[in-house]
């Protein structure tokens, strides 16, 4: 290796090592998810503004995004709902608090007719598209959270976020389960996110902070920019 090639050698790791202790210093443990919960409803009577989310997963990301733009998210609540089977009973729930209220939500694709059947029983139009229910501040995820934050990140990066948490041997554990070997790896890694309730909480924030914010998943933004 010769002069230059080893300044160059040297800039590299001294490059990859900032990013990895920036990394190491953002992405700490989450607190669990009904404590998330309880946090969301004690704000509904004070809220301006209310986003139905089908879980804690997708709380937990709306938030972390919300803390990277800088958005105060005061007067808002943030309530995962437990599935998109509640939706109706809570938009009928929320209601009662009227025009003085904002609405907006979030889903996965698969739940994306349930969400629009229940916005249309409570007349909130009528055949409705989903470019309808983005204009009422209702988004869909493709496929899932999971999916936009690992393709807008890129399999990589989120390798790079599996290796700092220490979890990159595992995932390599699990790439090798029959079921599993040999298939895509964004398909991979999705399935490995969501395969345990807390690592599903973890990587819902590790992701997004770990996002270029030049290229949010647009439901995600989407969301936000209705809260204004």
């Amino acid at each position: 290796m010769d002069d230059v090639d080893d300044v160059r050698h040297s800039n590299d790791l001294v490059q990859r090592g900032q990013k990895h202790a920036w990394t190491r210093k953002r992405f700490e443990p989450l607190p669990g998810g009904p404590q998330a919960t309880r946090r969301a409803l004690a704000k509904v009577e004070q809220a301006r503004a209310i986003v139905l989310v089908e879980g804690i997963s997708d709380q937990i990301a709306l938030e972390a995004l919300a803390a990277r733009r800088g958005r105060n998210l005061d007067g808002a609540a943030i309530v995962p709902i437990g599935g998109a089977q509640a939706l109706g009973h809570f938009l009928n729930r929320f209601a009662a608090h009227g025009a003085v209220t904002r609405l907006a939500g979030l889903c996965d694709e698969g739940e994306e007719e349930v969400f629009r059947r229940c916005l249309e029983r409570a007349s909130f139009g009528a055949n409705l598209t989903r470019v309808d229910m983005e204009r009422l501040g209702f988004h869909v995820c493709v496929v899932d959270l999971e999916d936009e934050l690992i393709r807008a990140l890129g399999p990589a990066t989120v390798e790079e976020v599996l290796e700092v948490q220490g979890d990159l041997g595992s995932f390599r554990t699990f790439q090798k389960q029959p079921a599993w070997r040999g298939q895509k790896l964004e398909k991979q890694l999705r399935r490995f996110m969501g395969s345990a309730d807390r690592r599903k909480l973890r990587y819902a924030r590790l992701l997004v902070e770990a996002l270029d914010l030049a290229r949010v998943p647009r439901p995600l933004d989407g969301v936000l920019a209705h809260l204004s």
